[in-house]
């Protein structure tokens, strides 16, 4: 395929996008099922031709076509296969075509999915789908043409990103948009109950499936993207509070809060608002997060450099999509049903108490990301709002939140009953005795204290129900793969945190030096060669007695590009990850080496393995279970709630 037919295919994309955005919406006020009936063929159409368009894209990059300046700047002939094909969303117009590919496949499979929807909702949720399609592939066409041309073409690519040369990058950013651009779909479920005459409960049952896919691949996204960062960047940290890493973060706590207020809305329909307000936010921060990546206004690695002209457009369309829906909300909230009272200690004043810490935490990490930016436009100075901030006013929040984990599903329906919490209090206990017993060992905080006590609660506590509930463990497994997995996050957060040890040493070749009562020996330093970079690896041994740990840190340097990467070695076991990165050399010939002991590092990725797991399986689990429900139910059924 040619950059032409690519180019071709987008444009045709964006008619269809407008021709779904009017149509299918038009049709459903007017109460024509005529045009009703364009809006699943206008979403496979739609979905079609931005694959023809992204293909053509990747094509370019295999071919290395330097005519077409997006690939001239992120591509070369050197680089492998693998990394051209992952190159092309490796920039902002190549980023930017896949991020509106997936959400014209989220379109499309909720399309295919949709035959048990009434016809004017059906229509409805296409509707607002295209409108943000139809958004976004304007401002690829008129601002961030991925096909523009590069006349005369130089003779080889500027090659790619060298941070951006790893296997990681090839399901980070994938993923990632799944969950970021996944939360549209709850969007236009949200968007077109509040076009309803008379708002109901049931979106909530048919958006929750949707909404739960979305979740989870956010999670593995945000994962992967952390993971990244922690043996990519050099430096051994998995979390900076960079301002990319809060856009991700923000929409993943309040579709945390949307899943467990969708749990409940439709017998409760006192949560009804929380969810369609939490629908909302959810995806106008998604867009928000765009807006940070692509408008030029943070310093990441995460950030693509874009002028603030292409910024501009996607404030608009936030501005458009958040002040639109908002608008619509306050206009309809008045015919939904009222919040009800809620005995205290019942579940669903836990859920609602879960709702509040998550959206209290949402805004907390919203303040310390806008915050600099804001005074910066006020008063032009530049404030800087890190780790400190969030890691002073963060804790506080979540490990309530935590604790509440086991409390909730043992809390009862409507009544102010904790009796099932009666028999785990000996396990609070021992929880409590570990942790100070730990902390005190090892001159920890009392914030170790707190977090290992909440963790092996909130553990101990799923353990146990998940025991007790054995035998309907398909119905549970969700819940507890989910709700373990915080634990274990948790308790590995706290104590890479509290234990964690870092070393700089200067060696040459054939010295020695003890490091964290090991002696770390500079074994020698080779020369070697990639395809696309020249580097020097150094081979380190680390032992105390027994069997050394072998490290083998590189210094690379990209020929194309003239830049220099740091590549770290780990020596990982579920207990403790020896980290070791290659610094420079100094007129003597000693090499700078920085050695790294962190303690159940593991146990950060395990957690948010579990986390993830616990999503898709119940998607998996919903999308297989037998139609319960009427022809108005979504085939993608969520969980029956039991309730007296």
């Amino acid at each position: 395929m040619t950059p032409e037919l690519g180019q071709f295919a987008l444009l045709l994309a964006l008619a269809v996008a407008l021709a779904q955005a009017v149509l299918p919406l038009w049709g459903a006020q007017a109460g024509d099922t005529r045009w009703m009936a364009l809006a699943r063929p206008f979403a496979f159409v739609g979905f079609g031709l931005i694959s023809a368009s992204f293909a053509a894209l990747v094509f370019s990059f295999i071919q290395v076509d330097t005519s077409v300046a997006y690939v001239a700047a992120n591509a070369s002939q050197e680089l492998p296969l693998g990394y051209r094909i992952t190159a092309s969303w490796g920039g902002h117009e190549g980023s930017l075509l896949l991020w509106v590919w997936v959400l014209s496949a989220w379109g499309a499979l909720v399309a295919a999915r949709s035959h048990g929807l009434p016809p004017a909702f059906a229509a409805r949720v296409q509707g607002v789908l295209g409108i943000v399609a139809a958004g976004f592939l304007a401002f690829i066409a008129f601002t961030s043409n991925p096909f523009a041309r590069l006349l005369p073409a130089p003779p080889d690519g500027r090659d790619l990103n060298p941070l951006l040369q790893d296997p990681g990058m090839a399901a980070h950013p994938p993923l990632l948009y799944m969950g970021y651009v996944g939360f549209a779909v709850g969007f236009a479920f949200a968007v077109a109950a509040l076009l309803e005459d008379e708002p109901d409960t049931r979106w909530t049952r048919w958006a929750r499936p949707w909404v739960l896919a979305a979740w989870s691949a956010l999670t593995g996204g945000i994962l992967l993207g952390s993971f990244w960062a922690y043996y990519e960047l050099g430096w051994g940290g998995f979390w900076f509070w960079d301002a990319v890493e809060n856009a991700a973060f923000m929409p993943w706590l309040l579709g945390t809060a949307l899943i467990h207020s969708l749990a409940v809305a439709e017998k409760r329909p006192g949560f009804l608002r929380w969810s369609l307000l939490l629908a909302l936010l959810a995806f106008s921060l998604s867009l928000l997060g765009t807006f940070l990546v692509r408008s030029g206004v943070v310093s990441s690695v995460h950030a693509f450099a874009s002028d603030p002209a292409r910024g501009l457009f996607i404030l608009a369309l936030l501005a458009v999509s958040v002040g639109g829906s908002l608008a619509l909300y306050a206009l309809r909230v008045g015919r939904l049903p009222a919040a009800e009272g809620y005995a205290l200690g019942s579940r669903e004043s836990l859920l609602l108490l879960n709702n509040l810490l998550l959206a209290t935490a949402t805004g907390t990490v919203l303040l310390g990301t806008l915050y600099p930016l804001a005074a910066e436009v006020i008063s032009g100075t530049r404030l800087s709002v890190g780790a400190p901030y969030f890691d002073t006013v963060f804790p506080p929040l979540m490990l309530p939140l935590v604790a509440l984990l086991v409390i909730g599903p043992l809390a009862r329906w409507r009544l102010a009953a904790l009796d099932a919490v009666k028999p785990l209090l000996p396990l609070a206990g021992a929880a409590l005795a570990s942790a100070a017993g730990l902390a005190l060992a090892l001159q920890g905080s009392l914030w170790m204290a707190a977090g290992i006590a909440t963790g092996l609660w909130a553990l101990g506590g799923t353990l146990a129900l998940a025991w007790r509930q054995r035998a309907a463990w398909r119905q549970g497994l969700q819940l507890w793969l989910a709700h373990a997995g915080v634990a274990v996050f948790v308790l590995g957060v706290t104590l890479v945190r509290s234990l964690e040890q870092s070393h700089d040493v200067q060696l040459a070749p054939g010295e020695q030096a003890r490091v964290a009562g090991h002696v770390l020996r500079f074994e020698k330093l080779e020369a070697t060669e990639g395809p696309n970079y020249r580097a020097a690896q150094a081979t380190l041994s680390w032992h105390r007695g027994g069997a050394p740990v072998v490290l083998q840190p590189e210094k690379r340097v990209y020929a194309r590009r003239q830049m220099a990467m740091t590549e770290a070695a780990i020596a990982r076991s579920p207990w403790r990850d020896v980290y070791a990165s290659l610094g420079d050399a100094d007129a003597d010939g000693r090499w700078a080496l920085r050695v790294q002991v962190k303690p159940f590092m593991a146990w950060v990725w395990i957690g948010a393995l579990l986390m993830a797991a616990g999503g898709f399986w119940g998607v998996l689990a919903r999308s297989r279970r037998p139609r319960e429900q009427s022809a108005a139910t979504s085939p993608l059924v969520a969980p029956t709630l039991s309730t007296p």
